[in-house]
């Protein structure tokens, strides 16, 4: 297997899943078709499928033009995205499998929060996760269908996969997202480092993804709710009813809206 991250619209990353053996590629949340078509041109594969991690437009725009270009792709999407995304084929749930040539396999899991329907595609082997907007690198979608608790228990599931798990996100938004971490863990050195290294990528022009599962654990404030220290914070800043983790990352949330 391999993964080409395609550059799309301002600040959005689309991946082209190839498996090298059949040459058969999937586009994870083409936001537009362009980028994608160039894409496939250079790899010289043969595209077979969407898979899109949730509805909004900015991972979805492409699929118009792309399903109107190769009429019999497989649009995968979760089952309550129905009516809501062009062309979906395929309706998955939590623990769904979804096969893309001979050698790749990926398990859907079920993670609503930023919206109610939001899925990610988690590769066991080699490892690999495409979240879409629920897990960026140090930080999170905003909660636009969902509930404070179930994006927590959504983040947590997503960081229990393998530390050495590679995440691919929807958005190149690291450093603005470590620099809210820095204001929540302000003596870390694992964030100081963190920061470092991707100023030192956007300096030069590159992406921040992927990221590992292990990176996360380390450094984003959003899977450290149960830490004292972010809790504290947290209390200093937005009042949370309590310590629990779903509360903790409300405030959290709720402060990072308005940082």
């Amino acid at each position: 297997m391999r993964i080409v991250t395609v550059p799309c619209l301002k600040d959005n990353y689309a991946y082209l899943v190839i498996c090298e053996e059949t040459k058969h590629a999937a586009i994870v949340d083409p936001s537009e078709s362009d980028p994608v078509l160039a894409a496939v041109d250079s790899e010289d594969v043969k595209l077979v499928a969407i898979w899109n991690t949730h509805h909004h437009w900015d991972h979805t725009g492409g699929n118009k033009a792309l399903v109107e270009k190769f009429p019999d792709l497989e649009v995968v999407a979760h089952v309550s995205d129905k009516g809501r995304i062009d062309g979906q084929t395929t309706f998955v749930e939590q623990d769904d499998k979804i096969i893309l040539g001979k050698q790749v396999s990926a398990s859907i899991i079920f993670n609503p929060g930023h919206t109610s329907g939001a899925i990610s595609f988690y590769i066991e082997r080699p490892g690999a996760v495409f979240t879409g907007d629920t897990l960026f690198a140090g930080g999170c979608g905003r909660l636009f269908e969902g509930t404070a608790a179930q994006m927590e228990d959504s983040l947590r599931r997503l960081t229990e996969l393998p530390p050495n798990t590679r995440v691919y996100c929807g958005h190149e938004y690291t450093a603005s997202n470590l620099k809210f971490g820095a204001a929540v863990e302000p003596d870390s050195q694992a964030l100081s480092d963190r920061r470092a290294k991707v100023d030192k990528l956007r300096a030069q022009d590159k992406p921040t993804v992927p990221f590992t599962v292990a990176e996360e654990r380390a450094t984003n404030v959003f899977v450290r709710v149960t830490e004292a220290h972010v809790i504290a914070a947290a209390k200093e800043n937005e009042s949370p009813k309590d310590d629990s983790p779903a509360e903790v990352f409300g405030a959290l949330r709720r402060w990072k809206n308005n940082f």
